[in-house]
């Protein structure tokens, strides 16, 4: 059987530094082929070249034998090869049905049939199993369902490949379902999916075989049936990685935060909710999407309106009303979404590093210490081991991963006492995972407190001392983590979502 799509030697630099180095690929008909690295090994990269979003130096196309080079995205959404990009660019205040069908609106006449568009989404979604009025507003929608609403955008294109970039980031258990379902559809329909995720488990679960990026090299592709995690991960990485996750060596203390009848004004609400977080914790927060889990960390940190509820730090009550006082109070908070709340795109990684820590470079009449930002810039690109030719670089020209590094390396230098980590690990490669998980854990051994949001039920339980268990606003139990497992944590993160008022835990 011949490659429906293949790639041969493509070469690509940015600013003199070489991201992809004869890099080569082959998939065949109605596979799923996952392309996998760490961060920055050039997967989105080589994607974007595909897709014409960039073009290569050299190296060629080639689709059902046909050799090609797209101008640019539309030309290549036209010729079949449709793309989920990992952060999401929409038009979130026009509706499903126009990002679906923005550039190519039905028309009667001269004007815009609004009735066949919402039709046509109606139909699609029927066909994907997607239940969302095409009429909403995309602003209205949580991330997962904006994500969704990008799928079936790509599907509705009847593409030939279909590449997917992190697509289960931020879906729920049974969204990621659902998109298999889907894709294993599409397989058997003849489309190809070039599947990019950082999941092993994902991997092995949808995907017939695998090839390997490694800074910018191509490493091997291997069928599903015949590699194992462990010779995956050291194709990855370049060497073994023992263990998964590093030991928990810290040991909590008193009392550090306590928060007491915390509730919202504004949906998703937090209702009532009080717990307590000791120096040198790791508490886990988990919960399914909707839960309140997002929403207790921005209230934390002063960024989310209250309706009510009190803040203590090691027994004195503090007001926190804005990020400003929360920062004065030592809180660091890392966003969930970093595109949108995270980064600043247009600025350089230097700018993104000390921007949280401003005023600390100004000398006495207010001007900037350029050295002493660029001194800590580079200490912070060598700590978290940021793949980036220079500090000057944009932030937004690094993968997604090394954006997330440079965002905690900045809260990192505030010097906070209490971290509130949302998603900390999401877009992150295996290795670089372990190299976060072993920081969180040094920083709770100097007696930190660590807040940890999470979807990925094994960090959790791999390195937090406590879970807490968000149900539908409420906190449905605290557990152990030595002491629990997943299905503890699914029963309690379920308790209330039929409103059962009478459910205690």
């Amino acid at each position: 059987m011949e490659p429906l799509l293949r790639i041969e030697g493509v070469n690509k630099s940015f600013s003199g530094v070489r991201v992809l180095k004869d890099v080569h690929l082959e998939v065949m008909p109605g596979t799923v082929h996952a392309l996998m690295g760490e961060n920055g090994a050039g997967k989105s990269t080589l994607m974007k070249c595909l897709f014409g979003i960039y073009r290569q130096d050299s190296g060629r196309f080639f689709l059902e034998g046909e050799e090609f080079n797209f101008t640019d995205p539309k030309d290549a959404l036209e010729n079949g090869v449709s793309m989920v990009h990992q952060e999401l660019n929409q038009v979130v205040q026009r509706t499903i049905t126009d990002n679906i069908w923005l550039g190519r609106y039905p028309k009667k006449g001269l004007f815009i049939d609004e009735h066949a568009m919402y039709e046509r989404t109606m139909e699609l979604f029927r066909r994907i199993n997607i239940h969302l009025d095409p009429g909403m507003y995309l602003n209205k929608l949580s991330v997962s369902q904006r994500q969704m609403v990008e799928i079936a955008k790509a599907i509705s294109y009847d593409a030939k490949v279909i590449v997917l970039d992190e697509p289960t980031s931020s879906l729920t258990q049974n969204e990621t379902d659902l998109l298999f379902t889907i894709i294993r559809s599409l397989r058997e329909q003849g489309v190809s999916i070039i599947y990019i995720s950082h999941k092993m488990d994902e991997i092995f679960t949808i995907a017939d075989a695998v090839t390997v990026l490694r800074d910018g090299t191509y490493v091997g592709t291997e069928s599903i049936s015949e590699i194992t995690m462990e010779r995956l991960v050291q194709m990855m990485v370049g060497r073994e990685l023992e263990e998964r996750f590093p030991p928990r060596t810290n040991t909590p203390g008193e009392v550090h935060l306590e928060v007491r009848g915390l509730t919202t004004r504004f949906a998703p609400y937090v209702r009532d909710v009080s717990f307590s977080v000791r120096r040198g914790e790791i508490l886990g927060v988990a919960g399914l999407v909707g839960a309140g889990r997002t929403e207790i960390a921005e209230a934390i940190f002063g960024i989310r309106t209250r309706d009510s509820g009190e803040f203590f730090i090691d027994g004195q009550q503090i007001q926190v009303n804005s990020s400003k006082q929360a920062k004065q109070h030592g809180f660091a908070f890392l966003t969930e979404e970093r595109r949108r709340t995270g980064i600043y795109p247009v600025a350089d990684i230097t700018f993104n590093s000390t921007i949280a820590n401003v005023t600390s470079y100004t000398n006495s009449i207010g001007w900037l210490i350029d050295r002493d930002m660029e001194r800590d810039t580079d200490e912070q690109i060598s700590r978290m081991r940021i793949k980036t030719p220079t500090r000057r670089e944009l932030i937004r020209a690094l993968s997604g991963g090394n954006q997330q590094k440079v965002i905690i390396g900045r809260w990192l230098l505030t010097n906070p006492d209490i971290l509130l980590l949302d998603e900390p690990t999401r877009g992150i490669d295996v290795g670089a995972k372990f190299e976060i998980y072993q920081l969180i854990i040094n920083l709770a051994n100097q007696g930190k407190s660590v807040i940890m949001i999470s979807s990925e039920m094994p960090e959790l339980l791999g390195i937090t001392n406590r879970i807490m268990v968000m149900s539908n606003g409420r906190i449905a139990g605290t557990v152990e983590t030595e002491k629990t497992d997943q299905t503890e944590i699914f029963r309690l993160a379920t308790l209330y979502l039929n409103n059962n008022k009478e459910a205690e835990v």
